[in-house]
């Protein structure tokens, strides 16, 4: 893998970091939705599996895409060592890359949303 611009920023090291954030947001969307249930709380308290949704959403997407949102953003990829940032030289570069974290931030928030709209309505 190599540094595409506005397609590919992210290596291996850096797309199993982002599996392991969706995972965890996976467990607490399942944890907090079964909590939230189980303790009989007004439907409208169902809300707040937005944030774990948006957590696994996030780490979802850049994992999927092989784009780190925040490293688009900052005009900087990796593809060493965990932690080994690079700067992206090229200003047409960084504008192709923050284009596609706005994408990644906006299908997250879809996606995020999506997940809270059909847990609320669940008629459970």
């Amino acid at each position: 893998m190599e540094y595409i611009p506005g397609t590919c920023n992210i290596g291996k090291g850096e797309i199993r970091r982002r599996q392991l954030v969706a995972l965890i947001g996976l467990i607490l969307i399942i944890t907090t939705t079964a909590g939230l249930v189980s303790a009989e709380t007004p439907k409208s308290s169902r809300f707040s599996v937005f944030i774990p949704a948006i957590v696994f959403s996030i780490g979802f997407i850049q994992s999927r895409r092989k784009f780190c949102l925040a490293f688009g953003l900052m005009g900087t990829f990796n593809f060493g060592s965990l932690g080994k940032v690079s700067r992206v030289a090229d200003s047409a570069n960084r504008r192709q890359d923050r284009k596609t974290a706005m994408s990644i931030l906006i299908q997250a928030l879809s996606l995020a949303l999506t997940i809270t709209l059909i847990i609320y309505l669940l008629p459970i």
